[in-house]
C-alpha cells in the first residue's frame, strides 16, 4: 500500500533530496513550504515534479489542514536554520521552529497521521563527549575560553580532555537559541507522539552537506560557506584555530536516514544519531575543498575568536541508528567532493560571509 506523506520545508536543501529519496521508492509526497529568501532565493530551485507542492507558512493552521488531508506520515523539516542568527533574530527562530511545531501537532490532533518524525540538530549536545587522557568521562568545565594560545576544553581542576564520539545519551547543554528550539521541538513531538498515540522520532542531524546546499547563505553550513568564498577568490574564515572537530554526513544518507526512520518501527519513541561516524577538523575541511576547486594557494583566514553560541568538538556515534533503522553512511566527505565542486561551478555564489560577521560583531557576539 502506498505511503502518503507530507514534508513540512520540503523545498529546502535536505527536504528535496528526501522527497526524490521517498518518490523513488513508492511513496506520494506532498512539500509544503513557505520559500524563506534567505534559504530558496528565487524558488523552489530543483523541485522534483512528482511531488506536490503547496506555498505556505509553518504557523498557518489552515493551509496545514488542507496540506495534512490524507496523509499517512509527516517529516517535519520546516525551520530557521543557523546558529549564529538564532543569537539576535530570536523571534523569528523561536516563531518559526516551536510555534510552527506547535502548530503542526495541534492541526494533527484529530487527523489519522500514524507518524511523524522530525529534524533535530547536534546542536542540542554543545559540548560533545570527552574523556581525560587515562579514558575516564568527564564534562569540560563551563565557561570555555582561550587560555595561553588553547581554545580545547578542560576539567574543572584545568586537565587536558580527549573528544570521543558523542551518542545520544550525553545530556543535553543548548548554547544558543538554535538549539534551544531544535530541542523543544523534538521534545514536543515526542510528547505530543506518546499522548495521542502516535509513531514518533527525532534525527539528530550533524553537519549535512552536498549538492543543492544555498551558497548565499552565510548561516547555512560551513562547507556551503567555504564553497562561495573560494569561488570569490576569498579565503574561507574559521574562527577560534581550524583545530575544532565536526561530523559530514552527505544528505543523500541523511535522506536516507528519514525514510528508514518512517519505515522501521523499533525508532519509535526514539532519539537518533545521523552522521557519518568520521571527525574532521574544519581547517582540515577548507583545505580538502580548496584542493577540490583547484585553488590549494588560498589557505584559510584563522580569526583566533569565537562566536557566541559555539562549542568546540562534536561528532557521532551512529551506532543507535545502525541498530534500530539499518542506517549505514554510504558517501564520505573526501569521496564526494567532486560532485559538491561539479555543482557549485554551475550555481552563483555570493559571498555574504563579511556580512555575517558584522552581524554578530556589531552585537558583541564574536570574542
Amino acid at each position: 500500500m502506498t505511503k502518503n506523506v507530507l514534508i513540512t520545508g520540503g523545498c529546502g536543501f535536505i527536504g528535496r533530496h528526501l522527497t526524490t529519496e521517498l518518490l523513488d521508492h513508492g511513496y506520494s509526497v506532498r512539500v509544503l513550504d513557505g520559500l524563506v529568501e534567505q534559504v530558496h532565493g528565487a524558488g523552489k530551485e530543483d523541485f522534483d515534479s512528482r511531488a506536490e507542492f503547496l506555498f505556505a507558512d509553518i504557523r498557518d493552521a489552515d493551509a496545514l489542514r488542507a496540506a495534512l488531508e490524507g496523509v499517512d506520515q509527516v517529516v517535519h523539516l520546516a525551520a530557521e536554520v543557523g546558529v549564529g542568527q538564532s543569537m539576535y533574530e530570536i523571534a523569528r527562530y523561536v516563531g518559526a521552529n516551536d510555534l510552527g511545531t506547535a502548530v503542526l501537532l495541534e492541526t494533527m490532533i484529530d487527523l489519522p497521521v500514524e507518524r511523524i518524525v522530525v529534524a533535530s540538530s547536534m546542536s542540542v549536545y554543545g559540548e560533545g563527549r570527552y574523556v581525560t587522557e587515562d579514558g575516564t568521562p568527564a564534562a569540560p568545565r563551563s565557561g570555555r575560553g582561550r587560555e595561553a594560545g588553547d581554545w580545547n576544553p578542560r576539567t574543572s581542576e584545568g586537565l587536558p580532555l580527549v573528544p570521543v564520539p558523542t551518542d545520544e545519551e550525553k545530556p543535553v547543554d543548548l548554547a544558543s537559541i538554535y538549539a534551544l528550539t531544535k530541542y523543544a521541538q523534538e521534545r514536543a513531538v515526542l510528547i505530543f507522539a506518546q499522548a495521542y498515540r502516535r509513531q514518533a522520532a527525532a534525527l539528530r542531524l550533524f553537519n549535512v552537506f552536498g549538492p543543492g546546499q544555498a551558497l548565499s547563505n552565510p548561516y547555512t553550513g560551513v562547507l556551503a560557506n567555504f564553497a562561495s568564498r573560494l569561488a570569490n577568490g576569498q579565503a574561507p574564515t574559521i574562527f577560534e584555530d581550524g583545530d575544532q572537530r565536526r561530523d559530514f554526513v552527505h544528505v543523500r544518507d541523511v535522506a536516507r536516514a528519514f525514510r528508514l526512520a518512517l519505515e522501521q518501527p523499533d525508532c519509535d519513541g526514539q532519539v537518533l544519531n545521523v552522521g557519518s561516524g568520521s571527525s574532521y577538523t574544519i581547517r582540515q575541511v577548507a583545505e580538502l575543498l580548496a584542493e577540490a576547486m583547484g585553488t590549494p594557494e588560498i589557505e584559510p583566514q584563522i580569526l583566533n575568536s569565537a562566536r557566541s553560541g559555539d562549542i568546540r568538538h562534536c561528532f557521532a556515534d551512529i551506532s543507535k541508528a545502525r541498530e534500530l533503522i539499518g542506517y549505514e553512511p554510504r558517501f564520505r566527505l573526501e569521496n564526494t567532493l567532486d560532485e559538491f565542486v561539479d555543482w557549485v561551478r554551475r550555481n552563483e555564489a555570493i559571498d555574504r560571509g563579511a556580512e555575517m560577521r558584522l552581524q554578530l560583531e556589531r552585537r558583541g557576539l564574536v570574542a
